[in-house]
């Protein structure tokens, strides 16, 4: 029998969530759309996977028995995706480099010309990602080694090397009542709404909230954005604030958005990641090169190392 493993990554969202709408949600579907996929793989097992309620979704013991093999074959399938991604990537001559938003900033075409350099022949394939997934795609094995904003979930699982640091800012509305200053205290944001990445970003998310440097005060939500121009947007309309690295100042200037330095919240830190096995000659080159461009921190904005 064969089986969609999209019918069983719904299955086992259902199962993590419990809540139909909570994973409808978290896989981008509506709940009429979830429930007839959930249907199907049913019907094509012959067997009923949950009790519905209203409390929710209870496995039945069918259910508890597919949960407990689905992560198992999910992963493996997923594994071995990234291997032939890879290898064909390797035939090409290719380096897939996750990215999201600035990359390495102004580094980041030195970054490339000096790989190019380093790997005659080799082309480098920028690859940006939504802010659902900070890893930047490799986690999912999309990409072979990626440019990232730390922190990222599941970090350990990566070999992650800091290459610059750089101030946190806050980008305001320009009628806001802070847009005059010339530095604001983090404290005296509190109580905005806030514009933040997808639930799905965890702890990444909870970073560009600063939600550990708040003394206590919770997050006011004013907005949720997936890409930089949904976030943009968010903040000309005046939805909220946002935390956000120097450099958008440099690379994301709008005359409806200003951009503060803000104190009281630690700085952002680039890193070049990569996966832990198996190693790759090209990503080596790679990540020699991020270390040579970045080692003295001088392109503009003044960025400094991370030592």
């Amino acid at each position: 029998m064969d089986v969609d493993t999209r019918l069983l990554r719904y299955f086992a969202t259902v199962v993590e969530e419990g809540n139909l709408t909570r994973a409808a949600a978290r896989l981008y579907l509506s709940q009429p759309a979830l429930t007839k996929q959930i249907r199907r793989l049913e019907a094509q097992l012959g067997v009923d996977l949950f009790i519905r309620s209203r409390a929710g979704m209870t496995p039945t013991e069918a259910g508890e028995a597919l949960a407990a093999h689905a992560g198992a074959v999910l992963t493996a399938w997923e594994n071995a995706l990234r291997v032939t991604r890879a290898a064909t990537a390797r035939a090409a001559r290719a380096l897939r480099v996750g990215f999201v938003a600035s990359a390495a900033n102004e580094h980041t075409q030195l970054i490339i010309a000096d790989f190019a350099r380093r790997r005659p022949g080799w082309r480098v394939q920028m690859r940006q990602t939504e802010w659902t997934d900070p890893t930047a795609g490799l986690a999912t094995g999309d990409v072979d080694v990626a440019l990232l904003r730390l922190p990222v979930p599941a970090q350990g699982d990566f070999d992650v090397e800091v290459l610059l640091t750089e101030p946190r800012w806050i980008a305001l509305p320009a009628g806001h009542r802070l847009a005059g200053d010339d530095r604001i205290r983090f404290r005296d944001l509190y109580d905005e709404p806030f514009v933040a990445t997808p639930a799905e970003s965890g702890e990444w998310r909870d970073y560009w909230l600063a939600t550990d440097e708040r003394e206590g005060h919770p997050v006011r939500i004013g907005a949720v954005a997936h890409h930089p121009d949904e976030w943009l947007n968010a903040i000309a309309h005046g939805q909220g604030v946002s935390l956000t690295p120097e450099a958008t100042a440099r690379f994301y200037q709008r005359p409806d958005i200003v951009y503060r330095p803000v104190t009281g919240v630690s700085p952002s830190r680039i890193a070049v990641a990569r996966p832990r096995t198996p190693r790759d000659d090209a990503v080596d080159a790679f990540v020699r090169s991020c270390r040579a461009v970045c080692a003295d921190g001088s392109p503009a904005g003044g960025l400094t190392m991370d030592r």
